[in-house]
């Protein structure tokens, strides 16, 4: 996957308003104290209706070389951060450019006198070691910014979501440090013509009032084949709940348009079979794909590290929620003491009215570390976005420790596999593989043993795969129910399972969804 950043122009003139408006694509008269969501959608109509303007250049070369140690020592000083000196609920602190940041982004602040554009300064920031800050230029301007809020602790202001990198923003929850990220949307991920990263061009952030809950930020986008304009609402809290609303203008066709776009990272977990050189039992941000249906249908599949890249698609319409989730909170099953991926959050999509027919694309990509993120997971809609046809929707995220969505049936807790055994004398054979899937939750804890059945397909021709044995037993150690069940596949192809578990015709769980590759 990849990067990118973006721009913004400081000039030190009287004309930095205009210039900054402009570059919107929003006249000056437009730049008032009721400006919202509809101001950013016109520029963004505007910008999309002239060719795309590449934002090279706009970081000075030896900047981009710097060190990833040298760039860490810029740092910004508190003291000097948006609205400190109010008391406000929320602050805002900026980014330097440089290293991996090669773009730089306008700012913009929205208060009762109306709008204007935050002028960037080396004073801002503390270079530590570095002895280059008398060669920055002085209209350099910001790489992004991080909003902080006392929302962990009454008095010390954490760090509540941070926007830095093309259109990537990752956010926390009270008990939650950093893990995966959004996007504002993805474009041809994984398509043979390659991806697009479209990019936040511009912010406005709006001046919070002195008992504020929220805090609203405006972004404008740009890339080669589409403009957007997106509102903000950011509301901390034990979930931190981010709602969106988006307006997308087509420069072109767009192939494959990824919406609420999700990144996270799964290097290897309790389903993984190949062998890792890793203390570490399990390693990942995320160790699942959760699915709401609009028949009522809970779905979940577990992520994995592939040798080859996979992409599934699940077909559905009206999405009642679906997002990227870190079940597993057990630190015995992470054992790192740094990253502290017990407690990474997910991140849960409600859309927002109808969003018709489409599906959730998940894509995994093989990966050998644990430094990138190769997992992707966004919703298409059916219908091909065109120039003359804008998208216009809204949804909420929740940055979560569990989908915010109520429901008393069962959920996977685990998924483990191996190659199981025909008979005790004689080894597995290769085409044989053994699923042990644990489920856990309100509705299977008064089940009596010989009322639970595992409901298991396996998709395709008996000729392809075919089922040979499985039992239902509850744990007596746990109190959770585990299906154990053989597949034998004949034919190096994919081969989809789905299983559940019932009672005299009554679900009790979640469906676990899991694919087999050929290796």
């Amino acid at each position: 996957m990849g990067d990118g950043t973006q721009r913004l122009s400081a000039h030190p003139s009287v004309l930095v308003l205009l210039l900054l408006v402009t570059a919107a694509g929003l006249p000056r008269s437009e730049a008032r104290a009721d400006f919202g969501i509809d101001q950013v959608a016109e520029g963004a109509q505007r910008l999309a209706r002239q060719p795309f303007q590449a934002p090279t250049g706009q970081v000075p070369e030896w900047l981009l070389k710097l060190s990833y140690d040298q760039w860490r020592d810029i740092r910004f000083r508190p003291e000097r951060g948006l609205w400190k000196d109010r008391g406000a609920p929320f602050e805002v602190q900026f980014f330097h450019p440089g290293l991996y940041y090669d773009r730089t982004v306008a700012v913009n602040i929205i208060d009762a006198q109306g709008v204007r554009p935050l002028e960037f300064s080396t004073s801002y920031f503390h270079y530590g070691r570095n002895d280059f800050a008398t060669r920055i230029p002085p209209d350099l301007g910001f790489a992004g910014f991080r909003v902080h809020a006392p929302f962990k602790t009454p008095r010390y202001y954490d760090e509540v979501i941070v926007f830095l990198g093309a259109s990537y923003f990752r956010a926390v929850g009270r008990h939650h440090v950093y893990g995966m990220s959004a996007r504002g949307v993805a474009i041809d991920t994984v398509e043979p013509s390659g991806e697009e990263f479209p990019y936040f061009k511009e912010f406005w952030l709006v001046s919070p009032p002195p008992n504020a809950k929220e805090l609203t930020v405006y972004a404008l986008l740009d890339s080669v084949s589409l403009t957007g304009a997106y509102r903000f609402v950011i509301q901390p809290g034990d979930q931190t709940v981010v709602t969106a609303d988006v307006r997308l203008f087509l420069r072109r066709p767009v192939r494959k348009l990824g919406i609420a776009p999700l990144t996270s990272m799964f290097f290897h977990g309790e389903n993984t079979t190949r062998p890792f050189a890793d203390f570490r039992p399990e390693v990942h941000d995320s160790d699942g794909l959760l699915l709401h249906l609009a028949t009522g249908e809970w779905l979940w599949r577990p992520l994995d590290n592939p040798r080859r890249v996979h992409v599934s698609g699940f077909q559905m319409i009206d999405p009642r929620g679906f997002g990227l989730m870190q079940r597993d909170r057990d630190f015995e099953h992470h054992q790192d003491l740094e990253t502290r991926a017990e407690l990474r959050p997910s991140v849960w999509i409600t859309p927002h009215g109808d969003w018709g027919p489409g599906r959730v694309e998940l894509v995994e990509l093989p990966t050998a570390s644990d430094i990138n993120d190769n997992v992707v997971a966004f919703w298409v809609p059916e219908r091909t976005a065109t120039p003359d046809a804008p998208v216009s929707l809204s949804y909420a995220m929740s940055w979560c420790d569990d989908e915010p969505a109520e429901t008393a049936r069962g959920r996977v807790v685990a998924t483990r596999r191996d190659h199981g055994m025909l008979t005790a004398t004689k080894p597995p054979p290769d085409d044989l593989h053994r699923f042990v899937v644990d489920f856990a939750g309100d509705a299977l804890a008064a089940a009596a043993d010989g009322t639970v059945r595992g409901m298991v397909t396996v998709a395709g021709s008996d000729a392809a795969a075919k089922m040979v044995d499985q039992n239902v037993v509850k744990n007596p150690v746990t109190g959770a129910w585990r299906l154990t069940f053989q597949v034998r596949v004949k034919r190096p192809e994919p081969v989809e399972l789905r299983a559940y578990l019932d009672k005299m015709g009554d679900t009790l769980t979640e469906t676990w969804s899991y694919v087999i590759l050929p290796e």
